[in-house]
């Protein structure tokens, strides 16, 4: 697997390693932030697209299926784990942010919708190699 297929994701960590780190005088204050838990869907927001734009080379990697769901297993794991790591990172290390058990829940809620959603659409995949048994007609 060529390593620009993963550039996306790359570049979606560095991003989410930027905001999660980010003092907390420097994040936007307007209308828009002041929703209710906004915080928390964010966190969903970004843990779900870091799990898939990790996983999604795997779905046209050739590999067998259930090569490819494990790959999406650890990735999922791993994304949960830099979600607990980036919370002590904020406690020990950052400016005025602190740790929140609750955004650890959210990190890993948007990881493993973003698991079970590539999961699900990963086995629908037509093509050369995954058309066979099925009637084309």
């Amino acid at each position: 697997m060529k390593f620009t297929s993963f550039l996306p994701g790359i570049i979606w960590f560095i991003i989410s390693a930027i905001l999660l780190t980010l003092p907390g005088n420097d994040l936007p204050h307007n209308k828009l932030f002041n929703i209710p838990f906004f915080d928390k869907y964010v966190h969903f927001t970004m843990f779900f697209m870091l799990t898939t734009l990790f996983s999604f080379p795997f779905i046209f990697s050739g590999e067998d299926e259930a090569i490819v769901k494990a790959w999406f297993n650890k990735i999922a794991i791993y994304a949960i784990l830099y979600g607990i790591a980036m919370e002590f990172v904020q406690k020990y290390f950052t400016y005025d942010r602190s740790f929140d058990f609750i955004d650890i829940v959210f990190d890993g809620l948007g990881s493993i919708t973003g698991l079970l959603v590539l999961r699900k659409y990963s086995g629908k995949k037509i093509g050369p190699n995954r058309n066979r048994g099925r009637n084309q007609n």
